[in-house]
């Protein structure tokens, strides 16, 4: 089975290399807005949530837990052979969407409409990150230069780090929590019209691949699919719950303006760190090393609740979240037959799942114990029996 996404040779030429570096540019700006900003400033924007509403433990997970909801419904529909029209078109639409969806967070009243929004804005990330991705990797594939894929991928970091930096910004500034959520959405917007001109504008061609679907590769997909799944359920917890543990604790509460930053920054070159260690190793072993190190890290956040505690949870978690994302793309797409994106949206959905679970569980079991202990040790168990799937 060739793992390759096109039959024709790569053009080596400079025009090639400005085409794959826009491309990749492109698809780095895409995810920071779609993902970095519209998912995963959530997490930096709770805890002022959480004070100005009153809002439980059990709600904010709730929220949380929505937008994955959405998340893997997205995954589901992206990988629907009905669906019509551009590609780039779905792209652009779904950049927008999220975008909006954020800055209307600030103007929403009550739970009910919390929910909605980040259930439609989670459904809008998934479209990002699976049909940029496709387009991206398969515009550098097609030009022979698919080692700019890590620079792609860096976007989720980026857009962490730098949504992070402004909701810092502005809270020290005195703003309140809808100001937080109508400055992210600009930011957002902002980057949509950037990728705008930046992205690929045609549909690479998709090759047909021959392969038994019950055979050796499909059982080796499904548990890499499996893995991943539980990999989502044991990053989101720390993902989600970072910053209100650090407010919640006094030891470290001082650093709760800069940890989400850092969190961001150190996922900027793991796509590259883990890609590099996968050349020798191979995905499968790179995958679970990186969730092993993720296992520490989580469990860090709640059984080392110090200055270097904290900081070691947030480079940990933050340099092997999106490594690992990558690597279960590109391993879906290694391992699968047929279509890349309908597998890429396959193990997306599997994420979806995992994530889904995580938030409500921490946020039902912290109410009760006042603590996400019980909920990080769930969340490390699941990603070291992922690090044994990945293997098998």
């Amino acid at each position: 089975m060739s793992s390759e996404p096109a039959k024709s040779a790569p053009i080596p030429s400079a025009a090639s290399k400005r085409r794959a570096f826009s491309s990749a540019l492109g698809g780095l700006i895409a995810i920071a807005a779609g993902i970095g900003v519209g998912r995963f400033v959530y997490t930096p924007i709770l805890p002022p949530m959480i004070a100005a509403l009153g809002l439980s433990k059990s709600a904010a997970g709730l929220i949380a837990s929505a937008n994955f909801l959405g998340y893997l419904t997205g995954a589901l529909l992206v990988a629907m052979p009905t669906l019509r029209g551009s590609r780039h078109g779905w792209l652009l639409g779904a950049l927008a969407t999220s975008a909006l969806t954020t800055a209307a967070m600030g103007l929403a009243q009550g739970l009910p409409a919390f929910l909605f929004l980040r259930l439609v804005g989670g459904a809008a990330s998934a479209f990002v990150l699976i049909l940029a991705s496709t387009a991206v990797l398969e515009e550098l594939a097609e030009t022979g230069h698919g080692e700019l894929s890590a620079l792609h991928f860096a976007g989720v970091g980026s857009g962490i780090a730098i949504s992070a930096a402004l909701v810092a910004a502005l809270l020290s500034l005195g703003q309140e929590w809808r100001a937080l959520w109508l400055a992210s959405g600009v930011l957002a917007l902002v980057g949509f019209t950037a990728a705008a001109l930046l992205l690929p504008r045609r549909s690479p061609a998709t090759p047909h691949r021959d392969g038994p679907a019950g055979g050796h590769a499909g059982r080796a997909f499904q548990r890499f699919v499996a893995a991943y799944g539980l990999y989502g359920f044991g990053y989101i917890i720390t993902a989600t719950f970072l910053i209100a543990i650090v407010r919640s604790t006094p030891a470290i509460r001082e650093w709760e303006p800069v940890i989400w930053v850092v969190f961001g920054l150190a996922a900027v070159p793991s796509v590259a760190l883990w890609t590099w260690i996968a050349r020798p190793l191979g995905i499968p072993w790179a995958f679970a090393l990186a969730c092993i190190v993720e296992a520490v890290g989580v469990m860090a956040s709640v059984g080392w609740q110090s200055t270097a505690g904290v900081f070691t949870a947030a480079v940990l978690v933050g340099g092997t979240f999106m490594g690992l994302t990558a690597l279960g793309l590109l391993g879906a797409r290694n391992l699968a037959t047929g279509d890349p994106r309908r597998a890429m949206a396959m193990i997306t959905g599997a994420f979806g799942v995992g994530q889904i679970v995580g938030p409500v569980f921490a946020g039902f079991v912290s109410d009760r114990l006042n603590s996400f202990t019980l909920p990080s040790a769930a969340a490390a168990a699941a990603l070291l029996v992922a690090a044994v799937l990945a293997v098998l």
